[in-house]
């Protein structure tokens, strides 16, 4: 790592507790640079500078260490076996209501699409969403509930009708779903882990973090997981070595906790 780019991560970890080492350092040192050069810096020393005293610098700079890409139902098929074969297995253990954690949840399509798919086995009520993400801004916008069509582009007519309403361009997420999902700020590599879910899904993010900030992830997850639950991971993102984190292979991209 550059002196120039390492004192920038530690200036960077001062100033909001995110550890940029923890993130593969050539995709985020890419990722960075081509911002930074963008805006006409040549070092990453006069681009910290830069950063910190215009709030629009700094909330790009965010935006473009923080991946937010999403889409409802983003890989259905992987969502199609959420429905056959794990649903019907935590239907079978429910307590009183399913606790479901979408972490990076990015603008929120994720988690208002597990409350959509879960909706038509329970009621909502029955059912407790938690979607953390570290970027604030993608927090408030997924808030709202109002996604442009290109994010429904994976959805079926009927679920569009009936989860939905259209305003012009913008469809709405109906209030019953969003009402389902809280949405709060965590960071995975600081922030402390709630306990008790029975499904986390984490999906499209752990390939940015070095082996050793994933190895610590995942057995947090592990901890956060009920004996039963399930950890739902992206389609690149297959963990090696399961059961050193208290997992077993359920299905492809799912893993059960083991005892």
């Amino acid at each position: 790592m550059s002196q120039d780019y390492k004192q920038f991560t530690n200036k960077i970890y001062c100033k909001t507790g995110i550890d940029l080492s923890q993130y593969k350092e050539a995709q985020m040192k890419r990722r960075l640079t081509s911002l930074r050069e963008k805006r006409g810096y040549f070092d990453f020393y006069t681009y910290f500078q830069a950063i910190e005293k215009d709030p629009i610098l700094w909330n790009e700079f965010l935006d473009r260490m923080t991946i937010n890409v999403s889409e409802f139902y983003r890989n259905r098929k992987r969502f199609e076996i959420l429905e056959d074969k794990v649903i019907p297995h935590l239907l079978k253990k429910r307590k009183k209501k399913l606790k479901i954690w979408s972490a990076a949840c990015s603008t929120g399509e994720e988690p208002y699409t597990l409350a959509m798919i879960f909706s038509r086995y329970i009621p909502l009520d029955q059912i407790e969403i938690l979607a953390t993400d570290l970027d604030s801004k993608v927090l408030e916008f997924a808030r709202k509930g109002v996604y442009q069509e290109r994010s429904l582009k994976e959805v079926l007519p009927e679920v569009k009708h009936t989860y939905f309403q259209k305003d012009g361009s913008s469809y709405k997420v109906n209030q019953e779903i969003r009402e389902t999902v809280t949405f709060k700020q965590h960071n995975l590599l600081s922030d402390s882990y709630q306990r008790g879910f029975d499904l986390i899904v984490c999906r499209n993010v752990m390939i940015y973090f070095t082996e050793d900030a994933k190895q610590r992830i995942y057995h947090e997850f592990s901890k956060s997981l009920d004996e039963g639950g399930f950890l739902f991971v992206g389609s690149t993102e297959q963990i090696f070595s399961p059961h050193s984190y208290g997992f077993d292979v359920y299905d492809t991209f799912f893993y059960k906790k083991l005892c």
